[in-house]
């Protein structure tokens, strides 16, 4: 199992078109990282690439990462700090839920549009679009195929 052939050409086209339709209406930004092993905490190595791809740089601090360690069949959502200060207690844990739901099902694409839309909509309650936003990072998916021991 390899992250980059994980999902078809079809099916990345298709999480890339649910980013772009989630950040139409907001300034805030979704990546989605995908590894093909992690050794260690999920969450620890979610942050690590948080950072490494620089989410933590956008103007609002309204950054989104989708992270998934596939042989680990492990998966983290983490928000900066800018949209993690306006979100309800349990949000995450909401999306987190949506994303399960479908991955116990084997429905990888599905929830994450449905994870990433989410996410849109309640960036855009928050952070709405404005004339002058640019889209900071880039909608394509990031790959990393090896196993990753560590940070």
């Amino acid at each position: 199992m390899k992250a980059s052939t994980f999902f078809t050409k079809e099916q990345q086209d298709l999480i890339r078109q649910a980013i772009k339709e989630a950040e139409e209406s907001t300034s805030g930004e979704i990546r989605v990282h995908i590894e093909t092993g992690i050794e260690g905490d999920v969450l620890d190595r979610a942050a690590w690439i948080f950072k490494k791809i620089g989410m933590h740089r956008t103007r609002e601090r309204n950054g989104v990462l989708f992270y998934l360690a596939l042989i680990n069949r492990k998966f983290a959502v983490i928000g900066d700090g800018g949209i993690n200060t306006k979100v309800p207690d349990g949000f995450w844990d909401d999306v987190k839920a949506v994303l399960e739901k479908n991955f116990n099902k084997g429905q990888f694409t599905d929830g994450l549009k449905e994870g990433i839309l989410m996410a849109g909509s309640k960036l855009k309650e928050h952070f709405p679009h404005e004339k002058t936003d640019i889209n900071e990072l880039p909608d394509d998916i990031s790959f990393d195929d090896t196993f990753n021991a560590g940070m």
